[in-house]
């Protein structure tokens, strides 16, 4: 069975978004016993993490990292059509990834107790980011 659903978020601007309750709400309403969840977001400029979710400082520190390995306008970038944080975006989305990939049971994402999705907006304005979510695998 394969089923295929896609969300949309509107992020804050730059920082993560939980969005492991409606990933999860759609691998339940797919009703696979056996699979994956497989989770892309369609944009350059924006990640998806599988990152804790007790503690917020792993995010910032994340924010902190990044912002060191890709910082915004950097003069030495080329691509700078939308901004100073334009090419640092698509640094940061190549470095976090678009996709990600759970196990599936009993309609279930197999995620570990300190596991959450987050949807990672490196953009410091505001978008609408789209989040394709199959499911794949054997009925429940």
């Amino acid at each position: 069975m394969l089923i295929q659903t896609r969300l949309t978020f509107r992020t804050a601007g730059r920082g993560s978004r939980e969005i492991t309750g409606e990933v999860a709400a759609q691998v339940r309403a797919a009703g696979i016993g056996c699979g994956i969840a497989q989770i892309f977001v369609q944009h350059t400029s924006c990640s998806l993490l599988l990152t804790e979710n007790a503690d917020p400082d792993v995010r910032r520190d994340l924010e902190t990292l990044f912002g060191r390995i890709a910082p915004d306008g950097d003069p030495a970038y080329l691509h700078d059509a939308e901004g100073p944080d334009d090419m640092a975006a698509h640094a940061r989305t190549l470095i976090a990834g678009a996709s990600l990939t759970v196990p599936v049971a009993g309609a279930r994402l197999l995620l570990g107790t300190w596991q959450g999705i987050y949807l990672w907006e490196h953009r410091t304005e505001a978008h609408d980011r789209n989040v394709v979510i199959t499911v794949m695998g054997e009925s429940a």
